[in-house]
């Protein structure tokens, strides 16, 4: 007669493998904390940059709306201490879609007219994230 019951061992946890797990889970939840939430302040300006020269660079305190042309058309609103691209005759429209920024260190880039619209300034400058060269 054959014994159709095999034994497998069995699967303990010990003291050790309960604390490497919770130290893992610690550290994970430290770095989406400190990487997630970083101080990021509300910016005081934007940058207006096209074909790698700045154009000019407004006060977000100032609502205004102007265009900026080149090989095709964005209109770029600030209201309320924000920027966006209100309108633009682009393909695509990711520019469009990107919606309201107003937090230092973050960017509205058209790539078809070759612009990007760089808030800086505020309470919290970023940091250098990496340096080609």
């Amino acid at each position: 007669m054959r014994n159709d019951k095999h034994t497998q061992p069995r699967l303990t946890l010990c003291r050790g493998d309960i604390l490497a797990a919770a130290l893992i889970f610690l550290a994970a939840v430290a770095l989406l904390v400190y990487f997630g939430t970083g101080a990021r302040g509300n910016a005081a300006t934007v940058q207006v940059w096209q074909d790698g020269t700045l154009q000019g660079e407004y006060p977000l305190a100032v609502d205004r709306e102007f265009v900026v042309a080149g090989r095709y058309h964005n209109t770029v609103q600030i209201q309320n201490g924000r920027v966006c691209i209100l309108d633009a005759d682009c393909p695509g429209q990711d520019c469009v879609k990107s919606g309201w920024h107003k937090d230092t260190g973050r960017s509205i880039v058209c790539l078809p007219n070759r612009l990007e619209l760089r808030l800086a300034g505020g309470a919290a400058e970023p940091e250098i994230d990496g340096v080609t060269g």
